[in-house]
């Protein structure tokens, strides 16, 4: 069996990440799996545990941190966040393309550990900064510092998109989500020609 693909979904907070990778999920048959991070900040409003983040003590955290297994991990904000290494790799081990949506400091780390060819990285572009400070206000589940912080880590982050293999503008979600599609699988088509 073929080892699956190791997908990088990056961007901005509030860019919309999540939602276009669910559009991909919903709109394409192939065997993705989305890679849960774990976090030790609460849940947000219909948030579940397992499904949208492993929700973890500090004291856990540090414990998979003592233990190298993270493919990247970050504090943001009073909270840590990282991608368990274990399941990423037994998940690629079945044939699965395995997404991860990560923040940018993560996905920076995933870029600088993975030098395999299996490895694509797609980094998510608002249309404008107006429009993520849109987006960000529009969650109404953090403070106005929050939200500031977040807006200038943005405008940081943005200043990085070179770094990944493409750059995807999300001004509409139908429309970005097709075209990050149509990229796996021509990198898909490219690896089964390859062999």
């Amino acid at each position: 069996m073929k080892k699956g693909l190791l997908i990088i979904l990056s961007g901005p907070s509030g860019v919309g990440k999540g939602t276009v990778r669910e559009y991909i999920f919903s709109h394409c048959n192939l065997p993705f799996v989305y890679s849960v991070s774990m976090t030790t900040r609460k849940p947000r409003i219909n948030e579940v545990d397992g499904v949208d983040y492993y929700f973890v003590s500090d004291e856990e955290f540090q414990k998979n941190i003592d233990n190298n297994n993270f493919i990247e991990h970050a504090s943001f904000v009073g909270h840590s966040y990282g991608t368990p290494k274990d399941k990423v790799e037994s998940l690629r081990e079945e044939g699965k393309h395995v997404f991860l949506e990560i923040e940018v400091n993560g996905a920076t780390q995933v870029l600088n550990n993975y030098k395999e060819a299996g490895v694509i990285s797609f980094f998510l572009m608002p249309p404008s900064l107006q429009t993520l400070e849109k987006r960000i206000k529009g969650r109404k589940t953090e403070s106005k510092e929050v939200i500031e912080q977040r807006l200038e880590k943005g405008r940081r982050e943005m200043q990085l998109a070179g770094m990944y293999d493409y750059v995807i503008i999300n001004d509409r979600v139908e429309k970005a989500s097709k075209l990050i599609i149509d990229i796996i699988l021509e990198k898909i088509k490219e690896a089964e020609e390859a062999n």
